[in-house]
């Protein structure tokens, strides 16, 4: 399902437009991110937590050529599934 057919969905089970919808998930994608920015966890219950985790710098190396490479720090985001999605897809 790609972002423009999650906004048809919202628009048809709430009866909002389709410009209401994308906002309306624009929103809820805002929020998510402004979340993991300061809390570093953002949990829906029943449906999914996501947190945000630092990793460190690290050597690498090139699989071609074998050269060793820095490969900077940064955030990554982790996702786990809550008991009512999981329910809901077994």
């Amino acid at each position: 399902m790609s972002k423009s057919d999650l906004v048809n969905y919202i628009a048809e089970e709430t009866g909002f437009t389709k410009a209401d919808s994308a906002r309306a998930l624009e929103a809820v994608m805002g929020g998510i991110v402004k979340g993991l920015k300061e809390d570093k966890k953002v949990t829906l219950t029943g449906f999914a937590t996501f947190t945000a985790k630092e990793r460190a710098a690290r050597e690498g190396r090139n699989p071609r050529t074998g050269e060793t490479l820095h490969i900077a720090a940064s955030t990554a985001v982790t996702f786990k599934a809550g008991s009512k999605l999981k329910d809901a897809l077994n």
